[in-house]
Order: C-alpha cells, then structure tokens, then sequence
C-alpha cells in the first residue's frame, strides 16, 4: 500500500481527526455546521423528480379520485325555456345511440325487404305494383325519421337545484326531481354498456315512484354520476371550479 508521510491514505485524510477534508455523508443538511454536540443531525428525505415518481403513479397518471370534465357553459335553446332565471345550469345529455338501434335494424331490414319485392314483381309482369313497395318502404323511413327526431329532441338535463327529463317531439313530458329529495341513485351497465359507455340510471326519492326513476340509456354514466354526487354534497366545490375556470379563461384572453 503506498504512503504517504506516513498516512496509509491516498488522500491525505485521517477519519479519526476531524476536519474540512473529511467528507459529509449526503443526507446531512448543512455540511459540518448541523452537527451538534452529540454528532447528531437533521435528517432530510431524499427529493426525487417526476421521472422517478411516473412508475408510482400508474404509467404517469396520477393516482387518486378522478376528475368530472368541463362544465357546459349555457344550456341549448330548447332546454333553457324550462329553467328559472336563479337556477344554475349544469349540463345536458341526449339518450345514446344505442337507442336508435331497432330503428336502424328495421330501416335496414325495410330496404332489403322492399329492394328484393320491387324486383320480383318487376320480373313477373306485376310492375303497377311497384310504386306501392316504394310508398311502403317511404312510409318507414318517415317513422324512422320522426324516431331520430324524438330522439335527438330527448335530453336529461342537470342543474344546482333539481334533475330534469324533456321528451317528445309533438307530445312534450317534462319531469323533474329536486336533489335535495333524491334518497338514492345507482348507474347500471350491462356488459354491451360497459363496451359503448351507456348506461341506465335508477333514481329513488322517498321511497316513491318518480316520473323519471329510470332513465335510459345515458352516454358517460360515471361522468354523469360524479356531477350529480358533486352537485349534491359537494356544491361549494362546483361553484369554485366554474370561477377558477372563468378567471382562467379571463386570463388567457
């Protein structure tokens, strides 16, 4: 081993003497100056960067409750007719398109059907018959379309006071339930739902039967059961996002 003046270390230090070449351990804050008389120390937790952190957070999501997305801004214009001028508007939902599912499956049907009629009468000389498969299959693209209609005109509609329910396109029904009666409410999702996101939403107040206690089928139903949740125990916290988003966008205008 080679010394040096003695000093079987190469670098000159000696652990038993004290001094400023004696290295500090990195998890001593300060250097020598934190020492006490006791040679104890404060003792810091190690500071780790996001790369460090993204395989605690599951693949670089942050883990913990999920956040409800943006709130709409104003109702549309059919909807608006139906709230007071002191309700707070907080978002509206048309049913799913797996509503519409049998009216296209007997559009489809429909025009299979009356395309291979109007050629069998056309091949067996009964060609004045024709007109009347046409007017037949007009006839249920006309029940197809008003369905689309209705549909598209159907809306579930949440505000800060109440949930609401508008249906029909020339009969309308308005049914609605205060929040502060809805004793209580549960989302359903069959296997298909879970695959196309809908679901059916079941709600109780005071163990009485309600105009709108099943409402079907509903695009988004874990988005839409966090805003009834949030709205219901948790308004303050609704009011705060909305002005901490407008004064975001204030800012950025």
């Amino acid at each position: 081993m080679a010394t040096d003046g003695g000093n079987p270390y190469r670098d000159g230090s000696d652990p038993t003497t004290a001094g400023p070449s004696r290295p500090e351990p990195p998890w001593y804050a300060g250097g020598p100056a934190t020492h006490s008389s006791d040679e104890t120390a404060e003792f810091l937790p190690p500071e780790l960067d996001d790369d460090e952190l993204a395989p605690l957070q599951g693949g670089g999501r942050t883990l913990g409750p999920r956040s409800v997305m943006s709130l709409e801004d104003e109702p549309s214009a059919m909807v608006s007719r139906y709230l007071f001028p002191t309700e707070k508007f907080r978002g509206e939902w048309k049913k799913h398109w797996i509503h519409l599912v049998k009216e296209f499956l007997i559009g489809a049907a429909a025009t299979f059907l009356i395309g291979w009629l109007a050629g069998f009468l056309g091949r067996h000389g009964q060609r004045g018959l024709v007109p009347v498969a046409i007017v037949a299959w007009l006839g249920v693209m006309v029940y197809i379309g008003w369905r689309m209609a209705d549909w598209w005109y159907d809306r579930f509609i949440l505000t800060n006071k109440r949930i609401m329910v508008v249906n029909g396109l020339i009969t309308r029904t308005v049914g609605m339930m205060p929040l502060v009666r809805v004793t209580d409410m549960k989302y359903e999702q069959s296997p298909l739902g879970r695959m196309l996101n809908y679901g059916t939403f079941v709600v109780e107040s005071a163990g009485q039967d309600q105009a709108l206690r099943t409402v079907k089928p509903l695009p988004n139903p874990n988005e839409l059961y966090l805003r009834i949740v949030e709205e219901m125990y948790e308004p303050e916290a609704v009011e705060a996002r909305l002005s901490r988003s407008a004064e975001d966008a204030d800012g950025g205008a």
